[in-house]
């Protein structure tokens, strides 16, 4: 080994070392230390106030206003698992031919309805195949349904009219009172509300101040000292 190999030898020895020294000098000068708490906060989403969200409808409010027909094209995507006809055979899915009214998984010349919507008992009201429509896995938890679901509330009001009118011909239910606005200022005690004025008694329903007939007055309280009879005739 000549001269030139050991001073190339001892160079890249002095090298190695500088580099360790530097980084074990680096790592003194700048050790972070473990922080107290790690990660960052990060607020949830708070689902319970709505986010602004406009509150659904209920099925009842869409019923009067729904399609029949537009529930015809809307029920396509459901044929091809469904019929619907009168004594139509199942497929994957169940013949829905008289669903509405109907005992939920029962009947259905035989078929094999899951554990999940077996255990829903009940029947299909119309507020029952509302929430189905919307979200079957919700509806019933291990349901073998695949479907997602319809998101557009009228496109389910469209098409539980037209599987009403397949077979079921049940009467609609009645429209739901809208809820009194949140925040509305209740009358103060002994107050009398104005005339039109949706008051919240203690039976939770919400009623109507209606103004008294014409010609009927209310004979006010007479003021402290004064007689309420007439004067004696002189």
């Amino acid at each position: 080994m000549n001269d030139n190999t050991n001073t190339i030898a001892g160079w890249v020895l002095a090298g190695c070392f500088a580099a360790l020294g530097l980084t074990i000098v680096g790592g003194m000068l700048y050790h972070g230390e473990k922080p107290a708490k790690e990660g960052f906060p990060v607020e949830a989403v708070d689902e319970g106030s709505g986010g602004g969200a406009e509150a659904e409808v209920p099925i009842a409010n869409l019923l009067p206003t729904a399609d029949a027909a537009k529930g015809a094209e809307v029920f396509k995507k459901c044929a091809a698992c469904h019929t619907i006809n009168q004594g139509g055979a199942n497929g994957i899915g169940p013949n829905l031919y008289a669903t509405v009214g109907e005992a939920i998984a029962q009947g259905k010349g035989g078929f094999a309805f899951s554990d999940a919507l077996k255990a829903k008992g009940g029947s299909w009201g119309f507020d029952e195949l509302n929430s189905w429509l919307t979200s079957p896995r919700k509806f019933a938890p291990g349901t073998k349904m695949t479907f997602a679901g319809l998101s557009n509330p009228k496109d389910r009001a469209d098409v539980i009219l037209y599987l009403n009118q397949q077979g079921s011909n049940k009467p609609l239910p009645a429209p739901v009172a809208a809820p009194a606005a949140k925040g509305a200022a209740a009358p103060a005690a002994g107050a009398t509300p104005a005339p039109g004025t949706q008051v919240a008694p203690a039976n939770g329903k919400a009623e109507t101040v209606t103004p008294p007939a014409t010609g009927n007055t209310t004979a006010a309280a007479p003021a402290a000292g004064n007689s309420t009879e007439p004067a004696a005739k002189k």
